[in-house]
């Protein structure tokens, strides 16, 4: 179409948009866990096209000095050029940068994993988890995608018992007693498009996205409460709607926890 936003305003009059959906309707979910059998924990989520996958690689390493009781949890999201033809390879760019951040700042703020629990030994040792998030096909909101796999993939974490020998001081790691990580909280991400200032849509698609005058993602945990509120810039909304988007974004929390705990549940050995 030559006026693409033209075209989008004719279906958003009617309470529609050029797929079928309704303003407020997610698309097609859904998530794999285990899928990757080298990683310590993984998961490929789809949100309609878009493709994330997440693999948790665990090592041992010393904690910091100023937190010798703490472990580590260092995330990255990858946007590589096989994702879709607006990203270039070579180093990362803003897209991914910023999401990189974002997950960083969900993971800080609603304390999904108490970093305690991944120490081993105070200051001597601790886990490090980096969760590598990689697109794997680009199609709009990649941030809710990928708080979904993030979350999904450390479900799936099993990390080995390590004990440290006390006369030699090495640690001895023993890969047949493996055991899950306490997962605290459960940050879900929902994200909309504001359109003409005014229209909330659910979910944008990458051309959605490309059309809109602005956006924000509203992370909230089990128990409803806000983990944070991220809004790079363009149109500024009233208090009325961003009290919309948190309740839809409760009511979306409930629907990922439920697909999540099928998935669990369905693979769990019986």
């Amino acid at each position: 179409t030559v006026e693409p936003l033209e075209y989008y305003r004719r279906f958003l009059k009617e309470n529609c948009r050029p797929d079928g959906r309704e303003l407020g309707e997610f698309r097609a979910t859904t998530v794999n866990i285990g899928s990757i059998t080298t990683a310590d924990g993984s998961a490929l989520v789809k949100l309609g096209n878009t493709t994330v996958i997440c693999g948790v690689k665990a090592e041992l390493a010393a904690p910091a000095v100023d937190a010798a009781n703490k472990g580590y949890i260092v995330p990255n999201v990858e946007l590589p050029s096989l994702c879709s033809t607006r990203f270039r390879s070579g180093p990362p760019g803003e897209e991914a940068q910023a999401a990189s951040q974002f997950i960083a700042d969900v993971i800080e703020n609603s304390q999904i994993i108490a970093k305690e629990d991944l120490c081993v030994a105070n200051g001597k040792l601790a886990w490090v988890l980096y969760c590598d998030i990689i697109c794997l096909d680009y199609d709009g909101n990649i941030l809710d995608a990928s708080a979904f796999a993030l979350l999904a993939a450390l479900k799936n974490v099993q990390l080995p018992s390590v004990t440290i020998n006390e006369e030699t001081g090495l640690s001895e790691v023993n890969l047949k007693q493996k055991n899950p990580l306490i997962i605290r909280k459960h940050p879900v991400a929902t994200s909309f498009a504001i359109f003409d200032d005014t229209l909330l849509i659910v979910d944008p698609t990458a051309e959605e996205e490309d059309l809109a005058t602005g956006t924000v993602t509203i992370v909230t945990d089990d128990e409803g409460r806000l983990c944070s509120v991220h809004k790079p810039g363009g149109s500024p909304l009233t208090g009325a709607k961003l009290q919309d988007c948190i309740t839809r974004a409760v009511t979306r929390h409930k629907e990922v926890k439920k697909l999540i705990d099928k998935v669990i549940k369905s693979i769990k050995p019986k």
